[in-house]
């Protein structure tokens, strides 16, 4: 697992080109199509397009195993809340993987039967200063999750998912990579190791990485992570009334239909990026 890996984010692709970088912030380059450029932009950092479609950045990032991190995480133990503060403190973390946003303090006062919104204020307060959470102002939903900015000191690497376990079990995680979960839009929770050329045709290659944003929620024409009969997979989500159409990009492969009626269906999360060893 040694080598060079490129890193790809989502964009669109202008008529010419723009290049915007950051510091430890991945750089928007818009182009034409059928176009090569490789620009150093800081130490590490390099930026390469060919194709229509997708961002490239190759970045030079050591590759961890778990014999050399330190797994423990600082929402792992809850000791030090009460009964109430650490159901919140789910109900928060349950609200964010399942909608992408956290719960607002009415919603809590109503989940826990709570007379007003102060009294889950109060619970709010108390996660802050135990420093569980942190309260953004100016927003009904401030509410950010610290635990994320520490966890596993990377994002999981995800390899062979067995039927019917979750897919982050701990015997799911192969590795880990230190790259910051903002980089990607919207933030990535894992990384999982793609098996197969289903979806060949938009770059998504047998043996990369995708990058995967936790949610239960899927839009039409978004590439989804989904759980069918135990079964995970990659594809394209469509969906027509109780219909879902899990769509190939790659022509040798055929569409799988889903109908919700009879069939169970899960949406696992979101592709939001690759990496891929350019040494493969």
């Amino acid at each position: 697992m040694n080598g060079m890996w490129v890193f790809y984010r989502y964009c669109d692709i202008l008529s010419a080109p723009d290049m915007c970088c950051a510091r430890g912030a991945i750089q928007n380059i818009h182009q034409e199509a059928n176009v090569n450029i490789v620009e150093q932009a800081s130490a590490g950092y390099f930026t390469r397009w060919r194709g229509s479609g997708r961002l490239a950045c190759i970045v030079e990032i050591p590759v961890y195993t778990p014999s050399t991190l330190d797994k423990n995480t600082a929402g792992d133990a809850m000791d030090d809340l009460t009964p109430r503060q650490a159901e919140i403190l789910t109900m928060i973390r349950d609200c964010i993987y399942d909608e992408g946003y956290p719960p607002t303090r009415a919603e809590i006062a109503k989940a826990f039967g709570f007379r007003s919104p102060n009294a889950a204020e109060e619970h709010l307060r108390a996660l802050e200063r135990k420093e569980y959470i942190e309260l953004l102002p100016g927003s009904s939903r401030g509410i950010r999750l610290l635990e994320e900015v520490e966890e596993e000191e990377g994002i999981p690497v995800v390899g062979q998912v067995a039927a019917g376990e979750p897919i982050l079990a701990e015997e799911h995680v192969e590795d880990y990579y230190p790259v910051d979960p903002a980089l990607f839009h919207p933030r990535a929770h894992y990384l999982l190791r793609v098996k197969g050329m289903s979806m060949r045709d938009i770059g998504i290659m047998d043996g990369d990485l995708l990058a995967v944003h936790r949610t239960r929620q899927a839009e039409n024409g978004q590439v989804v992570v989904a759980r069918l009969d135990d079964e995970v997979t990659v594809k394209r989500f469509r969906k027509r009334g109780s219909i879902v159409y899990l769509l190939p990009e790659n022509e040798e492969f055929e569409p799988i239909r889903v109908d919700l009626r009879e069939q169970s269906l899960e949406i696992e999360g979101l592709g939001v990026g690759i990496l891929r060893n350019q040494s493969l």
